[in-house]
């Protein structure tokens, strides 16, 4: 019940986040990210303590670092000069997360060469048409190429692992995976495209903050 309650109380932090960011109130809204995300990586503290695994440290540590490129993603607005520079720092939090949460998957993985491959080619799928279709900055195109690569690949083993082990935990963690690909999807789409949509703005963070919390929620599965 606690962890529910954290990650309520999260959610309700995310909903004030999204308002305050939109009002471009960009400190208090930093502070409300940060606190919003802090529920999310309370609630892994919680289950890495109460099972004292390999797999719930490492994913433990990922929220951790998620919670970090939250907060580098929005202080480019309060630093714009630097703005660039903060946002990559963040997505380099974001893949060291993704890294570690791929890492603890890999020892339980299920056909994970062939979810692997599939991961890859779906990867260079969407990275091919994001290319073709938007103007990206070359030291963005190398970050993405390696950050999306790493989130499909790591939410293609989710789903093996959901599918050959259809237990409550592996199948929260397999749809909080796919919530956070599909964030990053829509990010990408709403930062690099023709036009910023606010209501774009609302799927992404919604789905992000979905994702983190599924996979926090898991690991007491």
């Amino acid at each position: 019940m606690t962890k529910y309650l954290l990650l309520i109380c999260g959610a309700l932090l995310q909903g004030c986040f999204i308002f305050v960011e939109h009002k471009e109130k960009y400190v208090p809204a930093v502070l409300l990210k940060g606190l919003a995300s802090l529920m999310f990586v309370i609630t892994g503290f919680l289950a890495w303590k109460q099972s004292q695994s390999e797999f719930a440290r490492l994913i433990f540590i990922g929220l951790i670092l998620g919670m970090v490129g939250d907060i580098l993603l929005n202080l480019r607005f309060v630093f714009p000069k630097a703005g660039q520079k903060i946002f990559l720092a963040g997505i380099v939090a974001f893949l060291a997360g993704h890294i570690l949460y791929l890492a603890a998957l890999i020892p339980q993985g299920k056909h994970l060469m062939i979810c692997v491959i599939i991961g890859a080619l779906i990867a260079a799928a969407l990275l091919a048409y994001i290319f073709k279709t938007m103007e990206v900055k070359p030291a963005f195109k190398i970050f993405g190429v390696v950050y999306l690569g790493a989130v499909i690949i790591m939410t293609s083993v989710a789903i093996g692992n959901a599918l050959a082990m259809p237990d409550k935990s592996h199948v929260m963690y397999a749809v909080g995976a796919v919530a956070f690909a599909l964030s990053d999807i829509v990010l990408i789409f709403n930062t690099f495209g023709s036009s910023t949509r606010f209501s774009l703005r609302i799927t992404n963070l919604s789905l992000y903050y979905l994702g983190q919390a599924l996979i926090a929620l898991s690991l007491s599965a």
